[in-house]
């Protein structure tokens, strides 16, 4: 299945290759594969926590979150640090936050964001596996993953010419409504983790775009990064803090 390929392609560094360059409403449906690519990704990483069973918890969380993010390849990583060095050098400016975000060079506060986020993740990853949370290993990479089509929908791309705005022109909105709602509907089956972290999803997602919208009118590719970024660390932050 294309869609499903490109999806996979975009969000992972698994070896995918397609036989063919997909059409603009393939990668328009790509959208609706991302929670199952969240999922495979959480999978994967249960995966590796039972292979590691036997090893140390502080060596296990480091280890998780390097596969975490080898197997991500760092995309949302990179979009936090464009964002973070966007807002602050942007002065509230909306071209100007623009341009700075699309200049590849990393300044320090995207550094600074980076190591905060990978820091914070990989204490609440060593809190919880200590404590046999390990729900979180497949919530938030899930969760993260339905954000990013959620905000899509719901908030328009300004950046023309971006990958972001061909997928929002030709995105299937009410089978994404659906498939968002049945991904929400499924989390509550985890119970309080589960719950726990679609409420942070939903706050974080309306906050943010009350951002977004005024500050640049909608969202660019790195914003949504951000926000996925954002979510996991937040995600994992909360259920450590309130639930061990």
């Amino acid at each position: 299945m294309m869609p499903f390929a490109v999806a996979l392609q975009f969000l992972t560094r698994l070896p995918v290759r397609l036989r063919r360059s997909p059409t603009a409403s393939e990668s328009a449906e790509s959208l609706l594969w991302y929670p199952l690519v969240g999922l495979l990704l959480g999978a994967l990483l249960l995966a590796a926590n039972a292979l590691l069973g036997g090893v140390d918890v502080i060596l296990r969380a480091a280890v998780l979150l390097a596969a975490w993010v080898w197997l991500t390849g760092g995309l949302h990583l990179d979009g936090l640090a464009d964002t973070v060095d966007a807002w602050v050098g942007g002065f509230g400016d909306r071209e100007r936050t623009l341009a700075i975000m699309k200049d590849p060079a990393c300044g320090p506060m995207g550094v600074m964001a980076l190591v905060l986020c990978l820091l914070l993740k990989y204490c609440a990853l060593l809190v919880l596996l200590a404590d046999n949370q390990w729900q979180l290993l497949l919530i938030a990479p899930w969760l993260g993953r339905c954000l990013l089509p959620a905000l899509l929908l719901s908030t328009a791309y300004v950046r023309a010419g971006g990958l972001g705005s061909s997928l929002t022109q030709a995105m299937p909105r009410l089978r994404l409504q659906w498939v968002l709602a049945g991904n929400a509907l499924a989390l509550i089956c985890f119970g309080w983790p589960g719950l726990l972290a679609l409420l942070v999803a939903v706050a974080l997602l309306l906050y943010w775009r009350k951002l977004l919208l005024e500050r640049l009118g909608g969202t660019t590719g790195d914003t949504a990064g951000a926000l996925l970024e954002g979510f996991e660390c937040l995600a994992l932050v909360v259920v450590a803090i309130l639930l061990v």
